[in-house]
């Protein structure tokens, strides 16, 4: 078996965790500590963040959608190419190592998504953008965690709480979608979730087109 190969190492700002980036052969994998956060052969449920607020808010003129985490792109690539001509995909990424490593060693992942004119990578908190204006997004998409906690950077806990739920329906249109990503089920944030006046749904998805591990997309709509 091919050994993995460790590529780089990356600083989460504020108290976060440090990022590893590890290769094997074609196959790449972000870490931090002992846990895989994303590896590119399992693409399937990030994916599906995209097709999934494609399909509630797909239709509206010039959508405008905030994804939370670059990750390896996939959410991004997969926005792109289930949107329309007029539509605006915004992504936050908080760490720039990330970004870095998206125009460098995992390029090829992305093919030319960085350079669509529909896209714009933002460096930052992706919880400040939510919070800089109301009515702003048809869709807030958010993959920066394994589940709703924070899980890479304790500031992150913020946007699953109560009030973090409640700013992001704020900076939702009426109808917007907001959607978490998780590694597993998580009946508290359901709850939650309800408590902060969203119409809410659990979507259980494959780790890679249809096969895989189950994780789990919360689909919460604003009213």
């Amino acid at each position: 078996m091919i050994p993995w190969q460790h590529l780089d190492t990356v600083q989460v700002p504020g108290d976060g965790d440090e990022l590893r980036l590890m290769r094997r052969g074609t196959e790449y994998s972000i870490m931090t500590g002992g846990i895989e956060l994303m590896n590119s052969r399992l693409s399937g449920s990030e994916e599906a963040l995209a097709i999934l607020a494609f399909e509630r808010i797909g239709q509206r003129p010039k959508a405008r959608v905030l994804i939370g985490g670059l990750g390896m792109g996939f959410t991004l690539r997969a926005a792109l190419g289930a949107f329309g001509a007029d539509a605006e995909i915004v992504v936050a990424e908080l760490v720039p190592g990330v970004i870095a490593w998206a125009r460098g060693p995992l390029g090829d992942l992305y093919g030319g998504s960085l350079s669509d004119p529909r896209a714009a990578i933002q460096e930052g908190d992706v919880g400040e953008l939510i919070r800089a204006e109301e009515a702003a997004w048809d869709a807030i998409l958010l993959d920066v965690d394994n589940g709703p906690g924070g899980l890479s950077r304790k500031e992150n806990d913020g946007l699953y709480s109560i009030t973090g739920l409640a700013a992001a329906k704020r900076a939702l249109r009426p109808g917007g979608v907001l959607e978490v990503w998780s590694s597993t089920r998580d009946t508290a944030f359901t709850q939650r979730l309800k408590r902060a006046g969203y119409a809410v749904e659990e979507i259980g998805v494959r780790a890679h087109k249809g096969r895989g591990a189950r994780h789990v997309i919360w689909m919460a709509t604003k009213a």
